[in-house]
């Protein structure tokens, strides 16, 4: 009895499971099988979404590019690929592959079957020989004036033959792009079988090379990140944004193919059309762009006119907009020619990547680290002199500056302040030719609060393989000392942007972006709001105190005249010590100063932000006219153009 319960509890569950299946999961189980006996393929190419400025205009846009592509079509035989080969070789003027014609010229002759003896073919029948050696053995004896007869008609039509037969039967196969129009209009009209003409399309920069560098470059899916990306639905052969904003924007900007199902016979039916990708609107100022770059490209020009700008190539600067992280523009130029005829390259991508060393304008950082642990305090006063530590040369301000408090020290960029301040942090009293022994705890001290305005720390800003600069490892007495005025780590322009921008926050760390928002049509897809990283750990008084001291460096302190007057502005200036291998001999030999500018306005209520900096811009010998010469009429001529038409 209890047998037949058993059987009978056991048919019920697998009733009502088959009833279950039946009724609620048929659609899910017919999708299954579907994608098991059916093949779907993608159609070619979708547009990509556009990559335009915050007023609108188009930076990066697609072309279509007339293109023709062939499927093979059930039933169709070699014989008549061959034909299809040889019809569309006498339109199109394609580029012609010498490698394909061997293949071709088996194909033609049975397959080179004659050109194999018959010992060979026992052979093969023993399997002593393999297909691949077969095909070795026909391919060196083809005879070599054959192939010289081959017409011009002939070896376009192998190189077609070969593009036809490439991959998978049912895929479409791409056989010549930029086709022209009369080409194009041929094929058309031929109505060749398997034949069709479709736009494929490329990217087109609308300002030339203007931040393409920063836009990055498409290609083929990296071997390395096959598996990922076809796991998010790529096929092998997608082209996919490689590097900085099309890579990072990739999931946005990708465009959805055409989805097609393969009928019995090998022709399409479409299932799911397909749509361009999302539209990326940058914070980017196409017209500020254009002027900043001029900026620098003129005034490279004009340094590199005077004395001692021997090793001077390169300058860097960034505009934005501190309450947001905004970048309005951004250049880096490079002189690569003589300056008599001038070349330029665009070394935007190093604004993030390359790091340099930016002397006094870190002394916003370095003081604040003296605010926090005590070593300085609002109002306290200092006679400007010199420090002699126990077998460190002597360390000294630029010139004799008198007494200061903490804003004199800002603004007229004392060494020496920040030099006591440091010394006091360690907890020793500075006596002359003393013995300093700075622990690791101090340095982390400074390096903690340098991070939390983004200097020595990733900025998050929306590019992918940004660099944070060099971190020094060692804890000399002399290091500490240079640390705190600039001359010891090194920060990209962008962790510079970062910090001015904090600065002028009072404190508030937004990482620097482009993205201002995503669209697709009038449809906002994904909005930046700008969060903010961190606050920087420090009362507002002192930070308030900041901004009051740099703008009383634009007024009569070393950062006058940066920035025009009628703004209201703020600033700081730096300059510091490098030292090059002038020869490549492997031995350095000459020493530079790199001269750099933070700056923002109006001070108490900032809109702009900017960062200048012009590595190893004159051979340091004593002289100093290129500081007001050079720096001051970049942020100049750029801020003047943001309050003015911005």
């Amino acid at each position: 009895m209890k047998k037949y319960l058993f059987l009978i509890i056991t048919f019920f569950i697998l009733l009502i499971r088959l009833i279950y299946i039946n009724f609620y999961e048929k659609e899910k189980y017919q999708q299954i099988l579907a994608n098991k006996t059916n093949t779907y393929v993608y159609g070619t190419s979708a547009p990509r979404g556009r990559i335009l400025d915050r007023n609108g205009n188009v930076l990066v846009d697609n072309k279509g590019v007339k293109t023709v592509y062939y499927t093979k079509l059930k039933g169709v035989t070699t014989k008549e690929e061959i034909e299809i080969a040889y019809q569309l070789a006498k339109i199109l003027n394609i580029k012609i592959n010498e490698d394909t014609f061997k293949e071709f010229w088996l194909i033609l002759n049975n397959n080179g079957d004659s050109l194999i003896k018959e010992d060979e073919w026992r052979q093969y029948e023993e399997r002593k020989l393999t297909n691949e050696d077969i095909k070795k053995l026909k391919l060196a004896r083809i005879p070599k004036e054959s192939l010289n007869n081959f017409s011009t008609l002939d070896k376009k039509s192998a190189t077609i033959y070969n593009l036809m037969n490439k991959g998978y039967s049912y895929q479409k196969k791409e056989i010549m792009k930029y086709v022209n129009d009369n080409e194009y209009s041929l094929i058309v009209d031929s109505n060749i079988k398997g034949v069709t003409t479709e736009l494929s399309f490329e990217r087109v920069y609308n300002y030339g090379d203007t931040l393409k560098d920063i836009f990055g470059s498409l290609g083929s899916i990296p071997e390395e990140m096959k598996d990922d990306y076809l796991d998010k639905g790529y096929e092998l052969n997608d082209v996919v944004g490689l590097s900085y904003l099309e890579l990072y924007y990739e999931d946005y900007l990708k465009g959805e193919k055409d989805l097609y199902k393969v009928n019995d016979d090998n022709t399409l039916t479409l299932l799911k059309s397909g749509h361009k990708g999302n539209d990326l609107i940058l914070s980017i100022d196409i017209n500020a762009q254009l002027e900043l770059e001029k900026i620098i490209k003129d005034n490279i020009v004009a340094a590199k006119k005077r004395k001692y700008t021997n090793y001077f190539s390169e300058s860097y600067s960034i505009v934005g907009i501190p309450k947001t992280g905004e970048i309005i523009a951004m250049s880096g130029q490079k002189l690569v020619s003589d300056y008599h005829n001038p070349i330029f390259q665009n070394v935007n991508t190093n604004l993030i990547n390359s790091s340099f060393t930016v002397g006094s304008i870190v002394k916003l950082a370095s003081i604040s680290t003296g605010y926090k642990y005590g070593g300085v305090d609002i109002g306290t006063k200092m006679r400007d002199g010199c420090i002699k530590l126990y077998q460190v040369p002597i360390k000294c301000s630029y010139k004799k500056l008198g007494v200061l408090d903490d804003l004199n020290a800002i603004s007229k960029s004392s060494n020496y302040y920040q030099f006591k301040i440091a010394i006091n942090l360690t907890g020793q009293e500075y006596k002359y030719n003393m013995k300093l022994e700075p622990q690791k705890e101090v340095f982390d001290k400074y390096r903690s609060m340098f991070n939390s305005y983004g200097l020595g720390s990733l900025t998050n800003i929306d590019l992918p393989n940004e660099n944070i600069g060099i971190i020094g490892n060692n804890y000399a007495s002399d290091l500490l000392l240079n640390l705190s005025i600039g001359q010891y780590d090194t920060y990209t322009p962008i962790e510079i942007f970062q910090y001015v921008n904090t600065v002028a926050s009072l404190g508030e760390r937004r990482a620097p972006q482009l993205m201002k928002e995503i669209k697709n049509d009038n449809n906002v897809i994904l909005k930046n709001n700008y969060p903010i990283l961190n606050q920087v750990d420090l009362e507002s008084k002192y930070l308030e105190r900041l901004r009051l001291a740099m703008n009383m460096a634009t007024k009569n302190g070393t950062a006058r005249n940066y920035i025009l007057n009628f703004t209201n502005p703020a600033g700081k200036t730096g300059t510091s010590e490098n030292y090059i291998d002038t020869n490549n001999d492997g031995v350095i030999d000459t020493k530079t100063n790199t001269l750099s500018f933070i700056g923002f306005a109006p001070y108490d209520n900032p809109m702009f932000s900017i960062v200048v900096i012009n590595p190893n811009l004159y051979i340091d010998n004593g002289t100093d006219f290129t500081k007001t010469f050079y720096p001051r009429y970049i942020s100049q001529g750029i801020t003047k153009f943001l309050f003015e038409n911005i």
